[in-house]
């Protein structure tokens, strides 16, 4: 069973014989564990099962600095690690109005090029294409977080209006991307805090659903699952995601939401990618810890397929390199030894 298979078997809720998984590393901790392995390839274990295919558009990088880029909405945004997208230094949006605001444009001469290329190097993994940012989070770097949950009661017009603009972008660029035999169709927009919504379900149900609703559909009405990465305790709106057509859910944290819970309740749904925490197990517990929640995920959360097992978020220094090697070895052996 190639990777994609074995993915396609979780998402059609049968369970694999082993578990899928996506794990990788890159940057300053795969230099860390070249060092403290004294072997670069540290990782020949681990198997590449998904794979990120197309251009990073909208959020696209122009570097202004060494530690500034702009993205096509023209937001600069300062970088303090590599690796990540960085803060938005001054948001661009100072009133409520459209006024010399560049949107960007969907059609960009060779934008989707490397595509073709891209798949072919990828067969037999599960292809997905991302679109960061994509609502809410576009929505708060053009006008400021502050600002636009603002926005959403003191000028609703506007703000519907804002997101409506940024949906027609993503929906554009949608529609382009599900013309190649791309899987995966995945949306990063975070919605949830430690505890609850971060603008509270009515607002999120009036606001953001429709929007979702319409992006989700078109992936979903050309064939494409639907993934979807939003941080925090989400549980309230879970059947809302089911409902607009939602396939795959990351990063459900353990640390947010009673994730059994949500498996026995919405698992038959909705198929769940993550649930490795990175902020107590991977950088607090010891290296049978991280085993033995690793086990426990794939027996919990695997049961009848519909899971893919992943760490929460981004992996950061404060992690012991004993335990991402005990969890590399969990995520390739899966208790084989």
């Amino acid at each position: 069973m190639t990777p994609r298979e074995r993915i396609l078997e979780s998402l059609a809720h049968r369970q694999p014989a082993t578990c899928p998984y996506i794990l990788g590393f890159s940057g300053a901790m795969r230099e860390r564990l070249v060092a403290h392995t004294g072997d670069p390839a540290f990782d020949r274990v681990l198997e590449t099962q998904v794979a990120g295919v197309g251009p990073s558009y909208p959020e696209a990088m122009h570097r202004v600095d060494a530690t500034h880029y702009r993205d096509a909405y023209g937001v600069i945004w300062e970088q303090s690690e590599a690796d990540e997208y960085g803060m938005v230094r001054d948001p661009i949006m100072k009133e409520r109005s459209f006024a010399n605001i560049p949107f960007p444009s969907t059609n960009v001469p060779g934008l989707w090029d490397k595509m073709p290329a891209q798949l072919a190097e990828n067969r037999g993994r599960f292809t997905v294409w991302s679109l960061g940012f994509s609502l809410f989070e576009r929505a708060w770097s053009l006008r400021g977080m502050e600002d636009f949950m603002m926005d959403m009661i003191e000028d609703a017009d506007f703000a519907h209006a804002l997101l409506d603009r940024i949906c027609d972008v993503n929906v554009a660029l949608v529609e382009q991307a599900c013309q190649f035999p791309v899987d995966c169709i995945r949306f990063g927009d975070d919605w949830g805090a430690q505890k609850g919504l971060m603008m509270g379900a009515r607002h999120w149900r009036e606001f953001i659903k429709p929007r979702f609703a319409r992006m989700v559909q078109a992936a979903r009405s050309r064939g494409k699952f639907v993934l979807l990465h939003s941080d925090g305790d989400i549980r309230e709106i879970i059947p809302d995601l089911i409902e607009v057509g939602l396939s795959i859910l990351n990063p459900i944290q353990s640390d947010s939401m009673d994730i059994a819970e949500i498996k026995q309740t919405f698992g038959q749904k909705l198929c769940f990618l993550g649930g490795l925490s990175v902020q107590h197990t991977l950088p607090e517990g010891t290296p049978d810890d991280v085993r033995a929640e690793i086990r426990r995920l794939i027996r919990v959360m695997g049961a009848g397929g519909g899971y893919i097992l992943c760490p929460t978020h981004s992996m950061g220094p404060d992690i012991p390199a004993e335990n991402l090697l005990a969890m590399m070895d969990e995520f390739a052996h899966q208790g084989r030894g």
